[in-house]
Order: C-alpha cells, then sequence, then structure tokens
C-alpha cells in the first residue's frame, strides 16, 4: 500500500494540487496529513483520495477544517491520530512539543511515527520505528516537499514539488 505524506501546507493551493497529481499519478491509496493545513478551502482540494490528518498550530479554524474533511469522507482526530495500516500501528502528531514526538518515535509502540511542524524532512529509524516528516508542502520560498511510504519494505521517499 502507497501512503501519501505531506505538512505544513499553510493553504498553497498550487503545491496541494500538485502534491494530489503527484499521489494520483503514483497510486496512493491514503493521504496522511500531519497538520497546518490552515483552511478549509485549501483542505477541499485534496478529492480523489482517502484522507487522514491531524491539527497543527497555525490551524485555527477547527470547526471548518472538522466539516471539510467530513465533506471528504476522511478522518480528522484532533491533535493526536492513532490508525492501523496494514496491521501495524500508525501514529501521526504535528510535533509542536518535541519532547512529546520524541517519545513517540522512542517509545517503540509505533512502526511509523508521522510528523511536521519544523518544515525540514526527517526519514529515520529508531529500533523499529520509522520517524518520518515530509517537511512542509508549503515551500516557503525553498523547496517544498511531500513524502510516499510504501508499506511494502516500510520505506520513504521524499519527492520535490516544482
Amino acid at each position: 500500500m502507497k501512503i501519501g505524506i505531506l505538512s505544513d501546507t499553510h493553504d498553497h493551493i498550487g503545491h496541494i494540487e500538485q502534491a494530489m497529481e503527484r499521489f494520483l499519478a503514483l497510486g496512493v491509496e491514503l493521504v496522511v496529513h500531519a497538520g497546518d493545513i490552515v483552511s478549509p478551502p485549501a483542505l477541499r482540494r485534496m478529492k480523489g483520495i482517502k484522507i487522514a490528518g491531524v491539527y497543527g498550530n497555525n490551524d485555527g479554524e477547527k470547526l471548518g477544517l472538522a466539516r471539510a474533511f467530513e465533506s471528504l469522507g476522511g478522518l480528522l482526530k484532533g491533535d493526536f491520530l492513532e490508525m492501523e495500516l496494514e496491521g501495524e500501528k500508525v501514529a501521526v502528531y504535528h510535533g509542536t512539543v518535541p519532547a512529546i514526538k520524541e517519545s513517540l518515535v522512542h517509545g517503540g509502540l509505533y512502526r511509523v511515527v508521522i510528523t511536521g511542524h519544523t518544515h525540514a524532512t526527517e526519514n529515520r529509524m529508531v529500533g523499529n520505528t520509522l520517524a518520518l516528516n515530509p517537511g512542509t508542502a508549503h515551500g516557503f520560498g525553498k523547496t517544498a516537499t511531500i513524502m510516499v511510504l510504501d508499506t511494502d519494505g516500510w520505506k520513504a521517499e521524499v519527492l520535490d514539488l516544482t
């Protein structure tokens, strides 16, 4: 199963649309957003693939975002999402508090921990836990990045948006 991962889109509609095009072309079955979507209209551009996510520290319009996730048939679980993929536990947390993030990564409960917040990519193994951060899909004047995780082998790849 291929999972598209993005974070920190911060209302960049063009990059959101590019990310979704890439995910669709690669056969992604689920998109995970690790927070900082910012507004419901931006999220509504993420049609066509099942979506799950969490709030980031810049997601102020929570009710609108919850409704937008619902309209897409998606799953939004507040600040923390725990789900099972291919029989493995996966945690999604924006990463606002580094100690919480590191506890999730080092705790050994999860096969994968997905975070965002720092706008820097991360793809590292800690014991049996894969710690992933897709960087920022917005880019903020630098390279905008997303990730694709393949559960066949539990390997992730960073993709640049242009």
